[in-house]
């Protein structure tokens, strides 16, 4: 018996002995990782500054299918954020700081553990030189943890290997995996609508609608109000010579309603009206190709536009449903008329994409 008392102490001494020698170890770190991804620099920082991306590359995602994500109004840019729980522990991470294309500086509190996280997008011979690197302190628990797994550099940086890797595959098949359908002639019902307009660069178009779309669907949520239908967007203006375009970010509401004086939320009401339809499944940056098909589609029957009215994109599966940009579903409407209501001229190749200023005579702001 008292050899037993004997192990039984020396095995406290030895744990005891062991814990004070891994509490007094240093406890910061500074680790690494880098690949070379086979897509675009922009294509890759535009990905990486979404954290709604980042289920579909992150490796912890993989080890841990029961982990839950948390999403608030903004995921993109400066302020963006999000937040997680799983088996390993619960964690948050936000964007502190953004330079388009080049760099993303981020802070993020795992169990405690606060580090600071550097991306980096670099041009380079086969794609972008992407470098992730990771600066911080451990707490004792993850001093426990990464002594046995290792040390922080082995921890850490093969978590960021697998995901940088994830990243790459993910890229190549999210990205380039999709299919466009013109369906032909429809009639697109109305609806009542809450919307918030802007100005933007028609190059930033996809990166407004990644922050815009959330924001409003969060307003829905923080406001109780129901949505009667997918989120769309009407182009009030597409102004090709000079790049920019006027639109509104709408989702449908049952019936109008009244938003305060000032607010950059207001209603509006869109009415019933004849269109070609074009389905694009897959990434957003595909569009530009189907809007193309569409308007092939209407010079090629002899279809006449009716530019009283705006081009409408309604996306009936977006980033709110599903992280994996493969399954969104974007469906574009350009109003046409009755054949026999005006002769129609095609356009020449080159200008089959909005142009003209239209001020959309299917809007009523005071409903």
């Amino acid at each position: 018996m008292k050899i037993l008392k004997y192990i039984f102490l020396l095995i406290l001494l030895a744990f005891f002995a062991l814990t004070v020698f891994v509490a007094t170890q240093k406890g910061d770190f500074n680790v690494t990782r880098s690949i070379i991804i086979k897509s675009p620099k922009s294509t890759v920082f535009n990905y990486v500054n979404d954290y709604r991306n980042w289920e579909t590359f992150g490796s912890w995602k993989k080890e841990d299918p029961e982990m839950k994500f948390y999403y608030p109004a903004s995921t993109v840019g400066i302020g963006g954020s999000y937040s997680w729980k799983g088996n390993d522990g619960d964690g948050d991470m936000k964007t502190i700081d953004v330079k388009e294309n080049a760099s993303i500086k981020q802070k993020m509190n795992f169990n405690g553990s606060v580090s600071d996280v550097y991306w980096t997008f670099k041009d380079t011979v086969g794609g972008t030189k992407v470098t992730w690197n990771s600066k911080g302190s451990m707490n004792f628990g993850f001093k426990i943890f990464s002594f046995f797994k290792g040390g922080a550099d082995k921890v850490i940086g093969n978590m960021y290997e697998k995901s940088l890797v994830n990243l790459d595959k993910t890229l190549d098949y999210e990205l380039n995996t999709y299919s466009i359908k013109v369906v032909g002639s429809v009639q697109k019902l109305g609806c009542f609508y809450l919307r918030q307009t802007i100005t933007s660069k028609i190059s930033n178009v996809p990166k407004n609608l990644r922050i815009m779309i959330p924001k409003l669907i969060h307003f829905f949520k923080k406001n109780k109000l129901a949505m009667y239908g997918k989120p769309f967007v009407i182009y009030h203006t597409y102004d090709t010579a000079n790049g920019i375009t006027k639109l509104s970010v709408c989702i449908p509401i049952k019936e109008a309603v009244f938003t305060s004086e000032g607010s950059d939320i207001t209603s509006g009401k869109l009415y019933a009206f004849q269109a070609v339809k074009t389905v694009l499944t897959g990434d957003y940056s595909h569009s530009k190709e189907a809007w193309k098909k569409t308007f092939e589609y209407i010079s090629k029957n002899n279809l006449s536009q009716n530019t009283s009215i705006p081009y409408l994109e309604l996306y009936s599966k977006n980033m709110e449903q599903v992280a994996n940009p493969s399954q969104w579903i974007t469906e574009i409407y350009v109003p046409i008329q009755a054949k026999s209501t005006a002769v129609y001229k095609p356009k020449p190749a080159e200008e089959t994409a909005p142009s003209a200023p239209i001020e959309p005579a299917t809007e009523n702001t005071e409903p």
